[in-house]
């Protein structure tokens, strides 16, 4: 298309062969770049920037671009095709990561950490007053139940003639049960939404010791008399294991890593001592939230922090799906060293700090 800008004159390697991928995959489409952008609703000159290579894009521009070819085709893009993209990204993501790229990856985290506490703390206050609310129209509704059943006759206040000897009586009684139904609701939506509070708020500590973890150049961890805890790493694919390999070799401490969920609930069986566990989500047989559920059920290894690695993107339906199996950290494929790193080192001190402290 006429309208690319050339590509950048200080590129590396890794980025000069991804931009040339993206080109190829966008000219497929005969759209301009602005067009584009507009059906995308992106801005154009940070899409230019994509495709001349100046700017790594998300992976989730790069799956659209997939999705928006095939549908131009009226073809499905060939797996093959996919996954050769996919390690040129991750070799550009490898080749442009930095400290400063990390920082920019984790603050991102924590504004949606600290956004989603933020939005519960007040959905708690919106369900806490309507439950305040209807808890008093109940009392109001019992101080005239009782003042009515005082007005009776005996005979009128017995239980099974009650109701249908006062139309009156019968509908407080109606409108309290359905109140009383109420309070029920909001009083577990209230709970939801306090423990919701309670996890976003958990993940903005962590997230804030993962960027100090960052800004110095060799995390120190506390001094302890045990010996530095493992670290378990799952995932189905052996080139995936080789580069978290590669990444966590600085931090001296021992890696087993295997290749299923199956695998790595035996691995939990023969060893008691991983700070953390790093597991891909998209496995074969049996996915990570489903190992990540079999984990925290188990006494013995419920308390082992996990987190998900994810080649769909962090989206909130992921998001929530894995908090919800008991996971407590998301990092994207390709995933950036620096943050990976970070992340591990905070749950290595945290592990350490608690065997000091028993």
């Amino acid at each position: 298309m006429g309208d690319l800008r050339p590509l950048g004159d200080d590129l590396n390697d890794a980025s000069r062969a991804l931009a040339l991928a993206l080109r190829e995959l966008f000219e497929g489409m005969d759209v301009s770049i602005r067009r584009y952008a507009a059906r995308r609703r992106r801005d154009p000159g940070t899409f230019s920037r994509y495709l001349n290579g100046t700017r790594l894009p998300p992976w989730q521009v790069i799956n659209d671009l997939f999705a928006d070819l095939a549908e131009h085709r009226g073809t499905a893009v060939t797996t093959e095709a996919i996954e050769f993209v996919r390690k040129l990204y991750g070799s550009a993501v490898d080749a442009a990561s930095s400290p400063r790229h990390a920082m920019e990856l984790l603050e991102q985290q924590l504004a949606d950490a600290d956004r989603v506490s933020r939005r519960s703390s007040v959905r708690g206050d919106v369900l806490g007053d309507a439950l305040l609310d209807r808890t008093q129209r109940i009392a109001d509704l019992e101080t005239r139940l009782n003042q009515l059943e005082a007005d009776r006759s005996a005979e009128q206040r017995r239980a099974d003639t009650l109701a249908a000897a006062s139309p009156d009586i019968s509908g407080l009684l109606q409108e309290r049960n359905a109140l009383q139904l109420e309070v029920e609701r909001l009083g577990e939506d209230l709970r939801q939404a306090q423990a919701q509070r309670a996890a976003a708020e958990d993940r903005c500590n962590l997230l804030e010791r993962q960027l100090e973890a960052v800004e110095k150049p060799a995390p120190s961890l506390p001094a302890a008399p045990h010996r530095m805890p493992k670290i378990l790493i799952v995932d189905d694919q052996p080139d995936n294991l080789l580069a978290m390999t590669a990444v966590l070799a600085t931090l001296d401490q021992e890696l087993v890593t295997v290749p299923s969920g199956r695998e790595a609930l035996k691995a939990l069986l023969d060893h008691d001592d991983f700070a953390v566990i790093i597991m891909d989500v998209q496995m074969p047989e049996m996915d990570g939230y489903e190992t990540c559920a079999h984990i925290k059920r188990r006494p013995r290894t419920r308390d082992v922090p996990i987190i998900f690695l994810t080649a769909m993107g962090v989206d909130s339906e992921h998001s929530a799906r894995g908090y919800a199996a008991g996971a407590v950290d998301y990092i994207s494929k390709p995933f950036d060293p620096w943050a990976l790193r970070a992340k591990v080192a905070v749950f290595t001190s945290i592990y350490l700090e608690r065997c000091t402290q028993q």
